[in-house]
């Protein structure tokens, strides 16, 4: 039995441990980790500064290493996700009525974990402490499989969360990291159908290209996100600047970051000047048509099919259009189904486009940021599901979970 088929079949044996554990009994252990981590963030942050040390030498890009870093802050942030989840209401032995059949059968569901979820991410640490607890409160076991960079972050995270686990007598194997992120080990591991149930990659297009293209056990795909803020030709102004301005330059080397900006012609001419004077000072760079480059010192004109990158940095591509469905048009080609929004006064062309636009996050007047499960009353997220099987959108504890059918008789025999 090699390396990765043991640590599978450990992990679907140290699942069915949290079968009949109780909601207060998760909570406890979710609490104990985040304070554990707080205590620990000492020793998180040297492993860190490892990780940060590798990513500048192998000439790493800014957004990789403004993800890959942890400070105080964050590693508070992280336990406080922890926390958050621990209040959050547990999905596991759910019950959602059917009703009675005629022939007296009474149909009811019932949440039950996913079983063994393997996670496959880059360069981001947090993702150790978030998907961890989503699936120890869900009642899942989950297989850590980081990026090469991330390696000394989320091994000393990992570890902390490891022993509060067998404190209580649980097992270790509850939350399973892959020791290297050789390519080899992570091949075997997208074979483990017997064990592992879902697998869901996070970073970049190429590594969930690579997961999809390869798995033999279902994809939950974490695709990238490339989101745009639509300015309506009824747009309050100086709400769009603000929509604008956060969603372009707050954090930059998020998904839920705005990466392409589309103006109705009919208030290009008020509302690109005001754009084109606050994206300067935030020095952003910008890649536009040829009609919107005008209003922009030194644009770089994009052709049509040059439009849907995920810059990652302080870049944006800017295109006008000549109606409410050529903007959704725009979008459809360009984006990447995770968060769109629209501003405008309209209510009727704010509903069409929340019915119309294909995107797991529809938003009228709200930043594209507040994509994000903690946002979203989810508690942390284990990431944005772009693809409609099994979830679509910030995945939380419910996305977890799947139904099974209860069904009670009295001797019932079919005839």
């Amino acid at each position: 039995m090699n390396l990765i088929t043991q640590l599978s079949e450990q992990a679907a044996n140290a699942s069915r441990s949290l079968v009949n554990l109780e909601s207060e009994t998760k909570n406890r252990i979710l609490n104990q980790m985040a304070d554990k981590i707080r205590k620990a963030a000492s020793l998180i942050l040297e492993a860190n500064k490892i990780d940060i040390q590798h990513a500048k030498e192998n000439n790493l890009p800014a957004a990789m290493i403004d993800r890959l870093l942890l400070t105080d802050e964050r590693i508070d942030i992280m336990a406080k996700g922890i926390e958050e989840i621990a209040v959050l209401a547990d999905p596991v032995g759910m019950l959602r009525e059917i009703g009675e059949q005629p022939n007296g059968l009474k149909i009811s569901k019932m949440r039950m974990p996913l079983g063994v979820v393997c996670m496959i991410y880059e360069a981001r640490p947090n993702v150790t402490a978030d998907a961890g607890a989503l699936c120890f409160k869900s009642g899942n076991a989950i297989i850590l499989r980081g990026g090469k960079e991330a390696i000394n972050s989320s091994k000393a995270i990992a570890s902390i969360m490891q022993q509060t686990l067998a404190s209580f007598g649980l097992p270790e194997a509850l939350i399973t990291v892959i020791p290297n992120a050789d390519r080899e080990l992570l091949m075997d591991l997208m074979q483990q159908r017997e064990h592992i149930d879902v697998i869901i990659p996070r970073g970049g297009e190429g590594l969930i290209n690579f997961v999809t293209d390869n798995s033999k056990i279902p994809v939950i795909q974490h695709f990238k996100g490339v989101c745009h803020l639509y300015i309506d030709k009824y747009a309050d102004l100086d709400k769009a600047i603000k929509l604008l301005l956060n969603g372009k330059t707050q954090r930059t080397g998020v998904c839920n970051a705005l990466e392409g900006l589309v103006v109705h012609k009919d208030i290009a001419e008020q509302f690109l000047p005001m754009a084109a004077k606050v994206l300067a000072e935030h020095e952003v760079t910008i890649h536009a048509c040829k009609q919107a480059a005008s209003y922009f010192n030194n644009a770089d004109i994009l052709a049509d099919n040059d439009f849907g990158q995920e810059y990652l940095d302080l870049e944006i591509a800017v295109k006008i259009v000549d109606s409410l469905q050529h903007a959704m048009d725009h979008i459809h080609v360009n984006g990447s189904n995770h968060t769109e929004v629209i501003c405008t006064e309209d209510l009727e062309r704010s509903q069409r486009f929340q019915r119309s636009v294909d995107a797991s996050v529809v938003m009228v007047n709200a930043s594209s940021r507040f994509s994000d499960g903690s946002q979203l009353g989810l508690g942390a997220e284990i990431g944005i599901a772009t693809t409609k099987l099994h979830a679509y959108g910030p995945m939380g504890l419910e996305s977890l979970t799947a139904e099974k059918f209860l069904v009670t008789g009295d001797g019932h025999v079919r005839s």
